[in-house]
């Protein structure tokens, strides 16, 4: 076991986006549909603790949703080391 394995990191992905006045997102409901400025087909973007680390696309198997990595992001656009973290 190395130092490394009981560090945990948040994975989010990122579908879309768009822009909605709050008074309607105060009158939408249960089932109301949130478009988004996406296709089915658009990469979407992998973020590790809020970084953007990939792009990769959608898929399905079965009634389970995943992600596929298309593309590592070796040095993530606008990453700036912790002033706090340590250089080796």
């Amino acid at each position: 076991m190395t130092p490394f394995d009981n560090i945990g990191v948040d994975i989010s992905v990122v579908l879309g986006s768009t822009h909605v006045p709050i008074h309607q997102v105060l009158r939408m409901g249960r089932g109301a549909v949130i478009e988004l400025d996406t296709r089915e087909t658009d990469d979407v973007q992998i973020f590790a603790n809020d970084v953007p680390v990939a792009t990769g696309q959608v898929i399905l198997r079965g009634d389970r949703v995943g992600i596929t990595i298309k593309e590592v992001l070796f040095r993530a656009p606008g990453f700036r080391p912790r002033d706090n973290v340590r250089r080796v």
